[in-house]
């Protein structure tokens, strides 16, 4: 089970949030500035913080600068009155990995969580099993009978993306979000111009797995017989 810390002064805000995470099935702590959420991060295992900005003794730029000391990989969501873009890029520089305006939709705040995880999830794995290849995303090495294979980067990425989820369809667009980015503007082909590289690249009578299509959905990768 997941362990949001809810990081906010409002206590009627805490409360939604709170409310809404635990039916959602995760654990949660609350905080009501950034010198009592620090010193929960020393009490507790945390997954991601849900953090307000504008805050007494600690506020969330300093909290998020003071974290990123020390949990690195640690997922952050921003979640503040403030929409100015200014204030969005400030955020993003110091380390926060999503924004959220208030007032919000909960179920988008709910999305946007489980979002995160997922990518933590990816990133915090760093070696993987395929068929018979095993993925290191240390040195971006793929290994094959005890032997190193490089393949371009993209292709490892998405490769070692639907690999992470082994029988779970990914849509087109969390491919394409999380190998080119939000802001990819490329031909929509692309994707497909990648499976398909890698379908050729690793047949499946020879490495025991294959990448399906799901029409109208994306794509799954899954143990061929």
């Amino acid at each position: 089970m997941n362990k949001v810390l809810v990081i906010d002064d409002d206590g009627y805000i805490r409360e939604l949030i709170c409310t809404v995470l635990k039916n959602e099935g995760f654990s949660v702590t609350e905080a009501v500035n950034g010198r009592d959420a620090l010193q929960k991060l020393g009490e507790e295992k945390i997954d991601l913080c849900v953090l307000d900005i504008m805050m007494p003794q600690m506020d969330g730029y300093e909290f998020c600068k003071q974290v990123r000391r020390y949990y690195e990989d640690m997922p952050v969501l921003m979640l503040t009155a403030k929409s100015e873009l200014s204030q969005k890029v400030r955020g993003f520089e110091i380390g926060a990995d999503d924004y959220l305006t208030k007032p919000f939709e909960v179920d988008e705040l709910i999305v946007r969580i489980k979002a995160l995880l997922r990518r933590y999830k990816v990133a915090a794995s760093q070696t993987i099993n395929i068929g018979d290849l095993v993925m290191d995303k240390s040195s971006y090495a793929i290994i094959i009978n005890h032997e190193k294979c490089d393949i371009p980067m993209k292709e490892f990425e998405l490769l070692f993306l639907l690999g992470s989820y082994p029988g779970k369809t990914l849509s087109r667009d969390k491919l394409i979000e999380d190998i080119w980015g939000l802001d990819f503007d490329g031909n929509e082909r692309t994707l497909d111009v990648h499976i398909n590289r890698l379908r050729e690249r690793f047949p499946s009578d020879v490495y025991k797995f294959r990448i399906t299509t799901i029409r109208g959905l994306g794509y799954r990768l899954e143990a061929a017989k």
